[in-house]
Order: C-alpha cells, then sequence, then structure tokens
C-alpha cells in the first residue's frame, strides 16, 4: 500500500507503545475529538497528539481497498504499524488478516475489525477515493480498521492496563468465512468477551447504537439442483414445471411454518432451466431474524422441497449453506458496552437500534464467546443519510475517534477497569 498525499506517514513512531503524527505543512487539521478530556489521561494525551495519523491510515486504506482473501496489502500495513508498537501480531495461516495482543496478565477480552472491501465502484469523489476500478471500502470496513489500530496504539501507550486485549483483524467478511478463519487460528481461545463495531449512516456521528439480542439476521444460501428422469416431453418429470413448483410453493409454505413475528423471507436470485430441460437450477437467498427459528430452517426447508418435488417426478439436490448466523447480543456485554460508551463519550451518546436484515458473520464469534455488537454513527447531521454498500457512502472521519475511544474503553471496562 501507499500512502495518500500530503497526509502523515502511516508508520511515523516514537518507539514502543507511542505513535507520533507529524503532519505535513499545509496538512488540513485533524478530525474533532468529540471525546475530548474524558480521559483516561493516557488516551486523552495520545488522541491529541496522534488522531491525524488515525486519519491517515483510514484514508490509506481507503484508497487501497482489496477484495475477500485478497486483503495482502491491508494485512502486511497493519502487521507492520503493529510491530512498530513494539506488539507482536501474527498473520493468519489463510494469508490475509493478523491477531496481535496488548497487555499482560491471565484476563483476555477480544475487540474485532474487519478488513476487506466491496465490489463497489466510488462515486465520492474525495482526493483519497478508491484507486482500483470497481472496488471500495462502500461499508466502512477502512473506518473499522484505523479504528482498531488506533485502539491498539492507544492501548499500547498506557502505563497498565488490567489484562490482555487480543485484536481480531479479520478478512473475508463481505462474502463470509473470515471469522472462521480466526477462529480456527485460535483467536477466541481464552477471551471472556468479544466487541465490534460497524458504520451506520443512519446514526448521528458521536452516537453508538446498542441492542440487547438479536442486531442483525442470519443468512442462509440455497441452491437446489433437478434433473428430469423421463424423455425430453415427458410431463412426468418436468424441470422446469418443478423448479416453478418449488419457486413459487417454498416462500408461501415457510410463511406457514415459522412465526411471521420471526422476519424470515426467501428471494430467489437465479434460476436456470435450457431448453429442452434435463436438469435446471434454482438459486437464491434466505434470512431470518429468529435464532431458533434459523436452527430448524434447514429441515424444514428439505422438508418442503422433498413435499413439493415428490408429485414432479424430477430427482434433486438441495445445497443449503450456512452463510451466518444472527448476531444475538449478550444482554451483559451489552450493558458493559454501554457502560463503556457512557465513559467514553457521556450517556447521551448511546442510543438504540433496531434488528437490521443484514447478515454479518460478527455471529460466529458469539457461538464461542459471550460478547455485543454496536453501530458507530457515521452520519454528519447536514444531507441525507445514505446507506452501505453504495458508491456515494461517505462516512464523517470525526467517527475515527469516536469508535477508538469506545473501542478502548469497552476492554478496559470487561477487564474491570
Amino acid at each position: 500500500m501507499t500512502s495518500v498525499a500530503s497526509e502523515p506517514s502511516p508508520t511515523s513512531t516514537g518507539g514502543p507503545g507511542v505513535v507520533t503524527a507529524r503532519p505535513p505543512v499545509g496538512a488540513p487539521p485533524p478530525p474533532v475529538d468529540l471525546g475530548a478530556g474524558r480521559g483516561p489521561g493516557w488516551l486523552d494525551r495520545w488522541l491529541g497528539a496522534n488522531l491525524a495519523l488515525v486519519r491517515s491510515w483510514r484514508r490509506t486504506l481507503h484508497a487501497n481497498p482489496e477484495l475477500k482473501r485478497e486483503e495482502f496489502g491491508t494485512t502486511a500495513l497493519i502487521e507492520e504499524l503493529l510491530r512498530s508498537l513494539g506488539l507482536r501480531p501474527r498473520v493468519l495461516p489463510t494469508g490475509t488478516g493478523v491477531i496481535c495482543e496488548v497487555g499482560t496478565g491471565p484476563r483476555c477480552v477480544a475487540l474485532r475489525a474487519d478488513i476487506d472491501a466491496l465490489a463497489v465502484p466510488e462515486t465520492t469523489g474525495e482526493p483519497w477515493a478508491s484507486r482500483v476500478p470497481g472496488v471500495s471500502h462502500a461499508c466502512g470496513h477502512d473506518v473499522h480498521t484505523a479504528v482498531l489500530l488506533g485502539a491498539a496504539a492507544a492501548l499500547a501507550s498506557a502505563p497498565a492496563l488490567p489484562g490482555r486485549v487480543r485484536l481480531l483483524f479479520q478478512p473475508a467478511e463481505e462474502e463470509p468465512g473470515g471469522a472462521h478463519d480466526v477462529i480456527a487460528a485460535g483467536g477466541v481461545v481464552g477471551v471472556e468477551r468479544i466487541f465490534g463495531l460497524h458504520c451506520d449512516p443512519k446514526v448521528p456521528v458521536g452516537r453508538v447504537g446498542t441492542r440487547v439480542g438479536p442486531i442483525t439476521s442470519a443468512c442462509d444460501m440455497l441452491e437446489l439442483r433437478v434433473r428430469g428422469t423421463g424423455r425430453p416431453g415427458d410431463l412426468s418429470s418436468d424441470v422446469v414445471h418443478a423448479l416453478g413448483a418449488v419457486a413459487t410453493g417454498l416462500p408461501g409454505m415457510l410463511a406457514r411454518r415459522v412465526d411471521p413475528r420471526s422476519g424470515t423471507v426467501l428471494a430467489w436470485g437465479a434460476m436456470d432451466a435450457p431448453e429442452p430441460a434435463r436438469e435446471g437450477l434454482l438459486r437464491g437467498t434466505l434470512r431470518t431474524g429468529d435464532p431458533a427459528v434459523n436452527d430448524r430452517l434447514p429441515a424444514l426447508v428439505e422438508e418442503i422441497v422433498g413435499w413439493l418435488l415428490r408429485p414432479t417426478g424430477v430427482r434433486f439436490e438441495l445445497d443449503h449453506v450456512r452463510a451466518v448466523p444472527v448476531v444475538d447480543n449478550d444482554p451483559e456485554s451489552t450493558a458493559l458496552l454501554q457502560h463503556a460508551v457512557t465513559a467514553a463519550l457521556g450517556p447521551e451518546a448511546v442510543t438504540s437500534t433496531g434488528q437490521s436484515t443484514g447478515g454479518e458473520d460478527f455471529g460466529w464469534y458469539l457461538d464461542h464467546v459471550p460478547g455485543s455488537y454496536a453501530r458507530l454513527g457515521t452520519w454528519s447531521g447536514e444531507g441525507p443519510h445514505g446507506d452501505l454498500h453504495q458508491p456515494s457512502f461517505c462516512p464523517d472521519e470525526r467517527a475515527l475517534a469516536v469508535g477508538v475511544r469506545v473501542m478502548a474503553h469497552a476492554a478496559l471496562t470487561a477487564l474491570g477497569f
């Protein structure tokens, strides 16, 4: 990766645990720190000296986005910056993603950021806009990564920590799988709790949306392949009719077999049955907001598909891929996170948030360790809110200091500081 013009060097250091920004003459002022003065003193001092550097990291990452499992430059930059702090990062065996710890002691909490970009072109027109055609950080993972790097550097500057903070820089979140890589590499072994933040352009900058219980939805991928058993034109094994029976029948049957309050939705994305059709394909996405319903879905879908196809005479293969589970926030962890947000920014910074239909593989971590996932406000307060995964997504960079403070305080609060 290369530095963005007129930004501080991403690796300016002042010795282990200290990073010192050296803005060039005429550089823009650093983003405003909305939590300045709330402490602890070492965190105030670090952000006061280095917030411009955090911004430079974010803009460097933003200008050089990398898709899932191709995050080699991003990984190299993360590793280099962490080593400059005197830390000992290790790259995941898959070649992208980093695990690193700050502090010592028997107790350990984890903080997670995702590092991959999207196959979405950028239209913001910013000087640090993506240099990679058709690829951008339209979901804010550059912000997440810069925030966690800032939290790592700030925590490394503390005189002492009440335990260990494990930093998880996860690859491949946009098309899930990266959480499994982190878990397989021992990322949550010995961890008491885990916390994560995600940019939200619907939430004003300076606020953090929290929620007890489900905050995202489960997302499964369905792929149905059918094969005719008779001669072409034999209506007893009409492939097109079979696909149509499932495409129209499965959503309706699911709506009658699961609680309508669960937010269970099946959307078909592709159907292919060449003429004359001897075999065909149906592909779709199945979402639900209820963890209990999610547990039942594989068996239920297989039962209904079998029932719908039995009269058609076709053979079929159903591939039900469990992409991501519901992110189901632990009540105690969420209370700790709310306390951390209050300590970092004041009680007015804590806001409630609803459950989204989007998927997020943070849920896989919560199958192993309790934790909480929150929404980091990135709306400037002016103009339309916008949305994630859009070419025009442009977060307010004041969220960087907010994120660093919240992540640092989340770790300290969970460790009993």
